[in-house]
């Protein structure tokens, strides 16, 4: 279904949730913000993992919990040379998130950044930023819906 305010897909799968995020990254711009929204176990770490794929890389992704970012090398596109892969998690809000340094991330022209459960910190997020909902659908399922923040 498509809206002018938002895209929804539906995923049967993990490859599919994959496909879906790499689609949406091989359209990306440098300085981009992709928020990642959906409760624990709705595929935010799939999703992520296929959006790095789209944008070329083939190490293996997984989720930053523990270490809050992973920074990978974007081959192969002119300006865009990093993907930020940060997971707020542990982080109760914005005000905690800047203490982490988490704007120094949402500025740099170079880089995408790929932020898991950003409602914690939407406060800070900037206009335009590409805002991801995962949904449980049933088992194996899943809506992706995705927008822009005004």
């Amino acid at each position: 279904m498509n809206t002018s305010d938002h895209k929804e897909f539906e995923s049967f799968s993990e490859a599919m949730t994959e496909e879906i995020a790499a689609d949406l990254a091989k359209g990306v711009i440098p300085g981009s913000v992709v928020a990642l929204c959906g409760e624990l176990g709705a595929g935010k770490t799939v999703f992520a993992r296929g959006f790095a794929r789209g944008l070329g890389i083939t190490e293996t992704v997984s989720s930053p919990t523990f270490t809050l970012m992973q920074e990978y090398k974007v081959p192969g596109r002119e300006r865009l040379r990093w993907f930020y892969h940060l997971d707020l998690y542990r982080i109760e809000d914005s005000k905690a998130a800047m203490v982490f340094g988490v704007d120094e991330y949402l500025s740099n022209p170079d880089a995408v950044l790929l932020v898991e459960w950003a409602e914690r910190i939407e406060d800070i997020l900037p206009s335009g930023t590409l805002r991801v909902e995962i949904f449980h659908a049933g088992e194996n399922r899943r809506k992706v819906r995705i927008s822009k923040i005004p």
